[in-house]
């Protein structure tokens, strides 16, 4: 067997880890806001993904320290995006409503 061979065995040999934490930290997000749930999700989404393509690269901490630092940034981003749209369509139900009364 090659290096690589045993490199990607280990990488999938953290996926149910990586997938009970998952579980746990979306558990924990109740009494949260959108944004931090959003936020949150994207950064253990990040870890999880960045530390099986760590494992595979030689350092499964490394990876899932850059892969939650980019799926928190991620997921704050995608947050303010939700939120745009969801301030257009309020806008866009207070004009119709002002359109109907005239």
């Amino acid at each position: 067997m090659t290096r690589l061979h045993i490199r990607i065995g280990r990488a999938w040999s953290l996926l149910p880890a990586a997938l009970l934490s998952a579980s746990l930290l979306l558990s924990g997000c109740t009494g949260m806001s959108d944004t931090q749930q959003r936020t949150l999700t994207g950064a253990g989404g990040g870890a999880a993904g960045g530390a099986l393509i760590g494992a595979i690269a030689g350092n499964a901490g490394l990876g899932a320290a850059i892969g939650a630092a980019a799926g928190g940034v991620g997921g704050y981003v995608w947050d303010q995006h939700k939120k745009g749209e969801e301030s257009a369509y309020q806008r866009g139900v207070a004009e119709g409503k002002k359109q109907s009364t005239n």
